[in-house]
């Protein structure tokens, strides 16, 4: 007599257990391959040790406001005020150290951050600066109005000033550069940059961070060497 279709159920049972649980198994199995593969990964290509302020690189490419390669092992972040006169003798005395030495040999990058804190006429500067890297002449606009600062006190960044050392720089385009610099197009970018020095407790110029190690002040080039040199002593 054929058994009631019933009695077969518990063995069906049975079965279909033991193929979930080679599935599970098959499973747990891959993902420990998966994992193994991602360790090993990221075993085989370390990052450089970052200091207590963290990275805050951009890496952007093609970024008209950043010196260097986009992968280069150390990230120097300036923030900068076009008023300021210890920005501008780091401009004139050490940043050109630094770009022969570092910049230029793919280990330094320079990324600028606008943190305008004199009067209008920072903020004014800081438009036209953006202005200038329209036309792709932005350090070449930084390096003519900081050629012409003071050596004390705030230089007078008049709008006929500032289209001078646009001039000055090689921008092609001065009636563009005059629009440009007058808009509001780059204040949502340069408030950006003013909001993250503020959440870093940055409040002066110029104020630099190497792979999270901050410099404050215009420092001697000594001291910018030395944590350059250490922090890509920690890059792979």
């Amino acid at each position: 007599m054929t058994p009631p279709a019933r009695t077969l159920e518990p063995r069906r049972d049975l079965w279909l257990l033991g193929a979930l649980g080679l599935v599970v198994l098959v499973l747990l199995a891959v993902l420990i391959v998966d994992r193994t593969g991602d360790t090993e990964n990221t075993a085989s290509a370390p990052t450089p040790e970052m200091g207590p302020v963290g990275d805050l690189s951009r890496r952007l490419d093609g970024d008209p406001l950043a010196l260097g390669a986009v992968d280069a092992p150390v990230v120097m972040i300036a923030y900068s005020d076009y008023r300021c006169p210890f920005c501008a003798k780091f401009s004139r005395d050490t940043e050109p150290v630094l770009v022969d030495k570092y910049v230029d040999e793919g280990i330094l990058r320079i990324e600028w951050r606008d943190l305008p804190i004199f009067g209008e006429q920072s903020m004014a500067a800081a438009r036209a600066g953006r202005a200038a890297a329209e036309q792709g002449r932005f350090w070449e606009f930084g390096t003519a109005v900081y050629a012409a600062s003071p050596e004390r006190g705030h230089p007078d960044l008049s709008p006929e000033a500032l289209r001078g050392f646009a001039e000055a720089a090689g921008v092609p385009d001065l009636d563009r550069f005059a629009r440009d610099a007058t808009g509001a197009s780059a204040d949502q970018a340069i408030y950006a940059d003013v909001l993250e020095a503020n959440a870093i407790g940055v409040s002066s110029t110029p104020s630099f961070v190497v792979n999270g190690t901050p410099i404050l002040g215009a420092q001697p080039v000594t001291v910018f060497e030395q944590v350059i040199d250490a922090a890509a002593g920690s890059a792979p």
